[in-house]
């Protein structure tokens, strides 16, 4: 898989889970066999104003990359320049988050809240990939609720705008983290656009990789609450989906 110029090898991302993926974490996820790993959100807000704590989420160590810094926030000015300081700062990715559908992101107006906005999305992907030269990525949900679904045609003007890779987690901010996922659409949005598509969402085991990778076509898989307590999991789905010898996907099954 491609991100720009970037070669990502394994397919297989860590997800940027709040409050876990920091620094060490994602570190601790490369050594296990991820591919490229994405950073906790950022609040775009918070770097505007320089709060140091913030600014300290921007670290970035050399063994961790590719590493992709995640922002959240509605205002597109201070998107851009969280964009340029987590540039600076040596990101090789800038994610921007419109799928976190957590009360405390949504009451900012950001996260998936973003996508009952198009224009407002629109806006901030357009003047984000304008601000930096490295690639703008979207992640995203398939809408607000079962009747919101907007994902295809956001998906499609963000990649007219510059995005260079969507990430879809196909559930509804009303679904929140329970229920089906919707794993068609990914295939959906596979055939929308041109550029790499990452799936999101419930991949425990080698078997779920690889149905998932052969049912919608994407690129990759990002992988976030099965990465817990087992780090090495991205090595041992990799072992299974290309079949190598080696670590066994099963050996990293929770018990």
């Amino acid at each position: 898989m491609r991100i720009g110029a970037l070669n990502i090898y394994p397919p297989l991302i860590l997800a940027p889970l709040a409050g876990i993926a920091n620094l060490p974490f994602r570190v601790v996820c490369r050594r296990g066999g991820a591919g490229m790993v994405w950073s906790e959100m950022i609040s775009a807000r918070a770097l505007a104003f320089g709060d140091r704590k913030t600014e300290g989420m921007g670290s970035f160590d050399p063994e961790e990359h590719p590493v992709a810094a995640q922002i959240f926030g509605r205002d597109p000015t201070e998107m851009a320049h969280a964009a340029r300081f987590l540039s600076a700062m040596g990101a090789d990715v800038i994610d921007i988050n419109m799928g976190c559908p957590v009360k405390k992101v949504l009451k900012s107006g950001s996260g998936v809240q973003l996508m009952r906005e198009p224009r407002l999305a629109m806006a901030i992907v357009s003047q984000v990939a304008q601000a930096v030269k490295i690639p703008v990525t979207v992640k995203m949900r398939l809408g607000w609720s079962g009747g919101e679904e907007n994902y295809l045609s956001l998906g499609k003007a963000f990649e007219d705008l510059g995005a260079s890779a969507l990430t879809l987690h196909p559930r509804t901010r009303e679904q929140g983290f329970s229920g089906l996922t919707r794993w068609e659409a990914v295939g959906k949005l596979v055939r929308e656009v041109r550029i790499p598509v990452i799936g999101s969402g419930d991949i425990q085991s080698g078997e779920d990789a690889a149905r998932r990778f052969r049912e919608t076509g994407c690129a990759a898989l990002m992988i976030g609450r099965a990465a817990l307590g087992k780090p090495w999991i991205f090595r041992g789905i990799h072992a299974y989906i290309t079949g190598s010898p080696g670590e066994d996907d099963h050996a990293f099954r929770t018990k």
